[in-house]
């Protein structure tokens, strides 16, 4: 299945993935959005499967991260009121899920979570290039242009 002909936009998974403790995760709430379920469909049908979710696959959040994400992520406003703290899923976690919620929609999902994860992975890894290549540059020709040089960062 091509970019052009899947169910959900990549944009669209590429902006649900968060930066949480240090990892790229996406919410129960996202998810259970694009893989076509309640988020309460989506909760116990990982409760029922937990072994299948050890710790580096999820982890629920905190209330300050609840508050967190919910202050910094417009798409995210709706979970203001919700008395239950979300789950954060790695892009292992997502496609464990896909396997769990055993749906073709789940499937062709997972690929595009994927997909996009890896995308992620790509820009950051470009810019750590990048910024690697302006310190070599940096400690070279320091002195000379050190203004041109804080204003790149």
């Amino acid at each position: 299945m091509s970019d052009e002909k899947s169910v959900i936009p990549i944009e669209k998974i590429e902006r649900s993935i968060l930066f949480i403790r240090g990892q790229k995760v996406m919410l129960d709430a996202d998810l259970a959005e694009l893989y076509g379920v309640s988020t309460k469909v989506l909760n116990q049908t990982v409760k029922r499967n937990k072994e299948r979710f050890p710790d580096d696959f999820m982890f629920q959040l905190t209330k300050h991260e609840k508050d967190e994400v919910v202050t910094n992520c417009d798409h995210l406003k709706r979970l203001r009121f919700s008395y239950a703290l979300p789950f954060a899923f790695t892009e292992h976690g997502t496609v464990m899920l896909a396997t769990v919620l055993n749906s073709p929609i789940a499937v062709q999902t997972s690929i595009q979570v994927v997909k996009a994860f890896i995308k992620l992975r790509e820009i950051l890894a470009t810019h750590k290039d990048l910024a690697g290549k302006i310190e070599e540059i940096e400690k070279k020709y320091d002195s000379q242009f050190r203004v041109v040089f804080d204003a790149i960062r």
